[in-house]
């Protein structure tokens, strides 16, 4: 991993217009990161999850009503130096039965495609979300594990149709911190525990069945993958996964990178880390690095640490990693009064770092 920010991002040309389409972004030829396919220039994903509003909307609960918002944070996100946004998708958003999608949303999906590549900023879509709980249909939770599999292909097969010709999509990430149950007790439960009125984690199976976890995990991630490349051969595809998905003693995902990422083009973990263990955040991205495929960690602020000890993650990580994202909740950081909370004061100093980083002399973090 050389290179490290937007200039060498390839999103734009001599004069600062942008171009009328986004080159299509590929593996490199020696597997350790990304290249523009035509031209072979090093890109470095550098962006935002994009997840949610400062009022904790989704984006499907604004994105017809207030389309202008949506224009208007792509536009924040691009001045601020991202080339990528992550967009998360709601299964109940976008699938009307097991088998039928919603086309409003998926003309939305088509609307965000075309605002994405007039920005200059290519989209991690991250699908099958059930982050609001009271947004899940009722039949999806009672399918069986097979038949919400089978939903689930429908999901990103419909999704895959509609971007399919689209070098704006830098990836496909199927599923946000997916988990595969460890014990021999069934769970009543798809989510996992809430997080602000959130459920980010949701558990592929209720019944592990005695089968052994990662094969599991493995099983789930071949269907997906074989349903996209039905009518996709070209994108890339990736797994949103813990940073304890590594085969460890405690706390598992059933996720173990060496164990499912034979599908995968590339590694996602997310990884925040903790004040004055900076060295652990570091052990385990360079385990997931050891995979052999790039890594993105997908998610990064300064939840556990000080601002000045992420910068010094990041900079350090550079050995490991092919790509950051950060957040962006639709503020920008001149509207964030460090005065009226902490949680302003910390989101400033984090976008304040993220925009300087962009710009940084790549030289400088050789």
């Amino acid at each position: 991993m050389r290179m490290f920010c937007i200039f060498f991002f390839g999103l734009i040309v001599a004069g600062g217009e942008l171009k009328a389409e986004l080159p299509w972004i590929r593996i490199s030829d020696d597997g350790k990161g990304f290249v523009e396919s035509e031209t072979d220039r090093p890109f470095v994903p550098w962006g935002f999850n994009y997840d949610r509003d400062t009022q904790g909307q989704l984006i499907e609960d604004y994105w017809v009503d207030q389309w202008q918002t949506v224009e208007e944070d792509f536009q924040e996100m691009k001045s601020l130096g991202a080339n990528v946004v992550r967009v998360h998708l709601q299964f109940g958003a976008f699938m009307e039965t097991a088998t039928s999608p919603r086309q409003q949303s998926l003309e939305q999906l088509k609307r965000l495609l075309d605002l994405a590549e007039r920005t200059g900023l290519y989209l991690n879509l991250t699908g099958l979300g059930c982050y609001h709980k009271q947004d899940v249909p009722p039949w999806y939770d009672l399918l069986g594990e097979s038949e919400r599999w089978d939903a689930q292909a429908a999901f990103w097969q419909a999704i895959a149709k509609v971007c399919t010709d689209s070098s704006v999509v830098f990836c496909y990430d199927l599923m946000n911190e997916p988990v595969v149950t460890g014990g021999d007790k069934r769970r009543d439960d798809w989510l996992g525990a809430g997080f602000g009125g959130k459920h980010f984690v949701q558990f592929i199976s209720l019944d592990r069945k005695g089968r052994v976890r990662h094969e599991v995990a493995q099983s789930w991630i071949e269907k997906l993958v074989a349903a996209i490349r039905q009518v996709d051969s070209r994108h890339l595809i990736t797994v949103g996964m813990v940073h304890w998905s590594l085969d460890r003693p405690g706390l598992t995902s059933g996720f173990v990178p060496d164990k499912v990422s034979d599908k995968l083009d590339f590694l996602s973990v997310h990884i925040y880390p903790e004040s004055g263990k900076l060295d652990e955040a570091t052990e385990t991205l360079r385990a997931f690095a050891a995979v052999g495929k790039p890594v993105v960690i997908e998610e990064i602020f300064p939840l556990k640490c000080k601002v000045s000890e992420l910068e010094t993650f990041i900079i350090d990580s550079r050995s490991h990693a092919s790509g950051w994202f950060g957040f962006y909740w639709g503020t920008p950081p001149k509207e964030l009064d460090p005065s009226r909370s902490i949680g302003e004061a910390i989101t400033r100093q984090w976008l304040e770092l993220f925009q300087a980083m962009s710009v940084k002399d790549p030289a400088a973090v050789q």
